[in-house]
């Protein structure tokens, strides 16, 4: 028998839920010598269940699992990180008009510091990897729940996280300026895995500006990973708003998780924005655990060329007259597809719950593809409000008709009708500095999209 010629022999077919990145047991020894004995105890029951979990675990969306544009197999994790949490010398200190600023170029600090005012007020914002001394670290780093069980991407993370940042909040203390937490990632074959932990006492308040960036060193063709969490922990009467802009160039992939516990009265705000990276798999959950929490979470996808969106949200209502409101929208151009699902829970102990999911997708080419999935799961009939609704299409050829009419170039009319479909949401970004930038970016994003034909004519 001879050889099968060259040119017949095909690469082995990947499976969608393959993941080729590798974590084994001999980087989890890496990380975990020299460290406290309960985190080396957290980090191997996360591997534990990495190693045994599947990557998506709900049978309602495992159809819509596609890794195989994270090619992975030559990417290794950045090595820990163990700053004291002091500010590097020669750093600047907080962007004006802000209150803080941690910032991480791939797998170093950059700059960390917090306005005079507020770390006199008792705020403390430090490096995760000089946090683990102290003695409130056991019970905020390996806290139980504090990230999906049942979600194999978020365990790797608990595993094999090496960078990462802690801001606490004490009782009582309001901050009126963002904090600005930024990451700038991109260097090729290297992975940077990273925990974010926010912790708001009773009655605090403040605002967070996540950014997601280029770090600058990136090469076209050669990938890079970004997996990370935001787990927050609100008090009662607390309040926190989030925005996070993720705008990583397309040689990254990129794995997030937040999570967030509601206490007594305390409202959290969430407006998230997907615009770059090659491959985003997101997931959000709430736990409304405290009577009378609320949730506002907004998310927008806006994807081009071959990108693929995969966000999955769930909420679940504990206590009683909880509210939820929970919104997304994608726009796709070229080759894009975007896949979102969300799951509201009401359990038994949720009288009064007043919860709403809304999806929606448009698809500005007939190569797209937009999935919407909102689901409901109610266990407590005595509920204010539980709907969800979703929709999924092109341009409405009606609206585009009306701009047309009224001497709007054809172009201009579609661009209008996609940022506007997208403005009730970054309108509810809390932080106005980041709605005008993101309304630069996504008007960016489409000025290349229908430069290269990636937005089809009515």
């Amino acid at each position: 028998m001879t050889d099968a010629p060259a040119s017949r022999i095909r690469p082995a077919r990947r499976s969608p839920s393959d993941l080729t990145f590798e974590f084994d047991a001999a980087r989890l020894d890496q990380l975990t010598d020299g460290e406290p004995a309960w985190l080396s105890a957290d980090r191997r029951a996360a591997y534990e269940r990495f190693v045994a979990l599947p990557i998506e675990t709900n049978q309602l969306y495992t159809t819509y699992v596609d890794l195989r544009t994270a090619v992975l197999d030559d990417v290794v994790p950045w090595s820990g990180s163990r700053e004291i949490g002091l500010l590097p010398h020669g750093a600047a200190g907080p962007d004006p008009g802000t209150a803080g600023l941690a910032a991480f170029q791939d797998d170093h600090v950059e700059t960390l510091a917090l306005a005079t005012a507020v770390s006199a007020a008792g705020v403390t914002l430090e490096t995760l990897g000089g946090f683990i001394v102290d003695d409130a670290a056991e019970a905020l780093v390996a806290r139980p729940g504090s990230m999906p069980e049942d979600d194999r991407l978020a365990q790797l993370t608990r595993a094999g996280w090496s960078h990462g940042v802690i801001l606490r909040i004490p009782a009582g203390v309001k901050v009126d300026q963002p904090i600005v937490i930024r990451w700038a990632v991109g260097t090729p074959d290297r992975a940077l895995i990273t925990r974010t932990i926010v912790e708001l006492g009773d009655g605090a308040e403040a605002t967070i500006l996540e950014e997601l960036v280029p770090s600058g060193q990136e090469v076209d063709g050669r990938p890079s990973l970004f997996t990370g969490t935001m787990e927050v922990t609100l008090g009662a009467g607390a309040k926190l708003a989030v925005s996070s802009l993720q705008e990583l160039p397309t040689t990254v992939v990129a794995f997030q998780h937040r999570t967030a516990v509601i206490g007594e009265g305390a409202t959290l705000h969430w407006a998230l924005a997907q615009l770059g990276s090659r491959l985003v798999r997101s997931r959000v959950d709430n736990r409304l655990e405290g009577d009378r929490s609320s949730v506002e979470q907004v998310e927008i996808v806006f994807g081009g060329a071959d990108q693929v969106f995969d966000l999955t949200s769930y909420t679940r209502h504990l206590g009683r007259d909880t509210t939820g409101n929970l919104l997304s929208k994608g726009a796709l151009m070229d080759k894009a597809r975007s896949y979102m699902k969300g799951m509201i829970v009401i359990d038994r102990s949720a009288v009064g719950t007043d919860s709403f999911l809304g999806e929606f997708g448009m698809n500005l080419a007939k190569s797209t593809r937009s999935v919407a999935i909102p689901s409901l799961e109610i266990d407590q009939p005595d509920c204010r409000r539980a709907a969800h609704a979703s929709s999924v299409g092109p341009i409405d050829e009606t609206q585009l008709f009306y701009l047309e009419s009224r001497g709007i170039p054809p172009d201009d009319a579609r661009k209008f009708i996609v940022m506007g479909f997208l403005e009730p949401v970054v309108a509810r970004v809390p932080v106005a500095d980041a709605q005008v930038r993101l309304r630069v970016l996504l008007e960016d994003k489409w000025q290349v999209g229908s430069g290269t034909g990636g937005v089809a004519a009515a």
